[in-house]
């Protein structure tokens, strides 16, 4: 995740020395407050507050940005989701070993599964109320996908058509 100089900080907290949060899976998080350095019986160790809240704002900052994701964003995002590499596979139409692939950066992620992913995000982290079922939908349509061809037939009705039975 190239951010160009970018780090995230505690609203209200003084500034401190830049740490490189690698907790994330990601390489280039950096903390500039909202962290601890605490002495341990193993030595020094680093407590981060509202752990939670800043995997949110690294996810929102991975989708809203104007870049193909990454290979290390991806497992970020799909781990956030509670999504296993099976599942995101089946919402994006391919199957586990080509998300795996991408993971590990042996692929592009296309751009529409890019897209997909930065909705399913955006929709997973917003408020229960506000959510568009995104997840939900794609759980119907692949179902639908399951299901084997029937024959359709319709008759006219006045000057409508109408499913009729088979």
């Amino acid at each position: 995740m190239n951010m160009h100089n970018k780090t995230w900080h505690l609203h209200g907290e003084e500034k401190k020395k830049p740490y490189n949060y690698k907790g994330c899976g990601l390489d280039d998080v950096f903390l500039v407050s909202g962290y601890d350095v605490d002495d341990t019986p193993y030595g020094k160790g680093i407590r981060i507050r509202h752990l939670n809240k800043l995997h949110d704002a690294i996810g929102l900052f991975l989708v809203t940005n104007r870049k193909v994701l990454s290979g290390k964003e991806l497992r970020f995002l799909r781990t956030q989701m509670s999504f296993t590499q099976s599942e995101l596979a089946r919402f994006l139409g391919c199957n586990a070993q080509q998300v795996a692939r991408y993971e590990k950066g042996q692929n592009e992620v296309p751009g529409p599964s890019d897209r997909l992913i930065r909705l399913l995000y955006e929709d997973h982290v917003k408020e229960a109320g506000s959510r568009l079922a995104i997840r939900k939908v794609l759980d119907t349509l692949d179902r639908l996908d399951d299901v084997k061809p029937t024959r359709m037939v319709f008759r006219q009705v006045d000057s409508n058509w109408k499913k009729a039975a088979a």
